[in-house]
């Protein structure tokens, strides 16, 4: 019986520190380039990020609302990463069809679609409140 080591398997995660932080940063620049690259979607979304994200500051009429409207439109491209991952992740696997590929693609879909109501929803009642009510 093989008796088991104490050496990590990815020598990656004995960094610590500012190495670990230097990195993390780098690794997480690198996967937005790609994602933007990659993703249509993403971009499209981050192009509506750079529209939104500086109007929140117009349209929110208290820090919170400001908050509430950036912070939904950047759950909004949180989601897309994470949808993008899953997809990227699946597609390595193989190109054939299989249920549970379906079913994780569909599910990481069905994630930005709520995040994306959830967005639709919040800027409509502040709109509504700023302009209507």
């Amino acid at each position: 019986m093989p008796t088991p080591t104490t050496e990590p398997v990815n020598i990656q995660k004995q960094r610590r520190g500012f190495s670990r932080i230097w990195h993390a940063g780098r690794y997480s620049v690198e996967g937005l380039v790609a994602a933007i690259q990659e993703s249509a979607a993403f971009r499209q979304e981050a192009l509506l990020a750079v529209v939104l994200v500086p109007a929140s500051f117009w349209l929110g009429q208290t820090w919170v609302e400001t908050a509430l409207l950036a912070a939904v439109v950047v759950l909004v491209l949180v989601a897309e990463l994470l949808n993008t991952g899953i997809e990227a992740a699946i597609d390595r696997i193989g190109p054939e069809w299989h249920a549970l590929s379906k079913m994780a693609k569909d599910v990481g879909s069905g994630a930005v679609l709520l995040c994306l109501l959830l967005c639709g929803g919040v800027w409509a009642a502040a709109l509504y409140q700023r302009f209507v009510a």
